[in-house]
């Protein structure tokens, strides 16, 4: 192989690395909580509203409960499902909290489970990270950052027209 072709080869290698890296899941543990890619769906100007999600893998030998948690960008912050009923899509929050059986993984994601953030302080923007914190009933408290997607981002239209099935 040519110098140049091996140069080139590590330049695309690099760039690669380099583009790849926001995508690179960030993992967060308290006891036997795992916490992955936590990411929450960029807003519009104006909105009351944003949407978090990522996967909770509870790897240990009880189960343990999502009971809250909060962000730096909303004043509330509440677990929430969605799932069709009757044929028609309908959401609601999950007073109790989200139930983390042991060695089992729970995904949020758009159209399902997911955090919702209301009393929005400011936008959450695109390529922005987010400062916040989940409350486990058993495992406590984990500090997170959540990176901020576009409305394009991972999930599709789904999560963009979340904010219209809003209260």
């Amino acid at each position: 192989m040519s110098s140049a072709v091996r140069h080139t080869l590590a330049a695309a290698l690099g760039l690669a690395a380099i583009a790849l890296s926001p995508v690179l899941a960030q993992e967060y543990k308290a006891g036997p909580i795992k916490v992955d890619a936590p990411w929450i769906r960029a807003t519009p100007a104006g909105a009351e509203v944003a949407a978090g999600y990522l996967k909770i893998e509870n790897t240990g030998n009880e189960p343990d409960r999502l009971i809250g948690g909060s962000t730096d960008i909303a004043g509330k912050f509440e677990v929430h499902e969605m799932k069709m009923e009757g044929g028609v899509m309908k959401m609601r929050q999950l007073p109790e909290g989200l139930v983390l059986k042991p060695g089992e993984s729970v995904e949020l994601k758009p159209g399902s489970l997911h955090l919702m953030l209301t009393d929005l302080k400011q936008p959450a923007k695109d390529g922005d990270k987010v400062k916040g914190t989940l409350m486990f009933e058993k495992a406590g408290k984990v500090d997170i950052e959540y990176a901020v997607r576009g409305m394009a981002g991972k999930g599709g239209s789904q999560g963009a027209s979340h904010g219209s099935m809003m209260h």
